[in-house]
């Protein structure tokens, strides 16, 4: 319980510090052309949707933090749950200048509260899925993510509860994760929405 309490009191302090003297651009798909040695992903993912836009952390820069989209439980209503994730990028030793990369991101719920690697940078993941029920289901797919930090630490997202985790993806090896690309189910205009099914992740040296 100490262990646990001493890392979450360090991760707060990063939280603090960055909020407090970082600047913060938005990346969007200026840097995609960025050269990449691998491609990470799961095998849980969700059914429905298409694969959207890639973008990229610019030269230099990896996956320190994350922050997800969520809509909270509709109480009857058609629940969505995990919506998008928001990376930010800085270089390894200066988090002074972040640069935020989504791709697509669903329409409903919040951005949570942002989660940081105490050091080094994001280098695996770990997908909370619902599994598709059948016609008359609310089906939820992509619920919450967990990531691995190249130092060691295992930050998981304030996202929903429904479903599994699946096996963890392969590892950036080198360097870590610099860019996203998501598979959205487009609004279904009334029918059941899925939103966020699943992502991929890039590894740049």
């Amino acid at each position: 319980m100490f262990a646990s309490l001493s890392l979450f009191l360090l991760l707060s302090t990063v939280s603090c510090e960055l909020n407090a003297n970082s600047i913060v651009h938005r990346a969007g798909t200026k840097f995609a052309d960025r050269a990449v040695y691998s491609t990470i992903e799961v095998t849980n993912g969700g059914q429905f949707g298409d694969w959207t836009w890639t973008e990229m952390c610019p030269e230099g820069f990896y996956a320190i933090g994350f922050s997800l989209r969520v809509e909270r439980p509709q109480l009857g209503g058609d629940d969505t749950a995990l919506n998008g994730i928001r990376l930010y990028c800085s270089r390894l030793t200066d988090r002074s200048i972040l640069y935020t990369v989504e791709s697509h991101t669903g329409l409903f719920g919040e951005w949570t509260q942002t989660f940081w690697c105490p050091s080094g940078a994001l280098k695996s993941f770990q997908l909370r899925v619902e599994p598709h029920g059948g016609f008359f289901s609310d089906d939820t797919s992509a619920n919450n993510i967990k990531f691995r930090c190249s130092s060691s630490p295992v930050l998981e997202g304030l996202g929903e509860t429904w479903g599994e985790y699946g096996n963890w993806s392969d590892e950036c090896k080198e360097g870590g994760i610099c860019g996203i690309k998501t598979k959205q189910e487009p609004y279904q205009e009334g029918l059941d929405d899925t939103s966020l099914n699943d992502v991929q992740f890039f590894c740049c040296k």
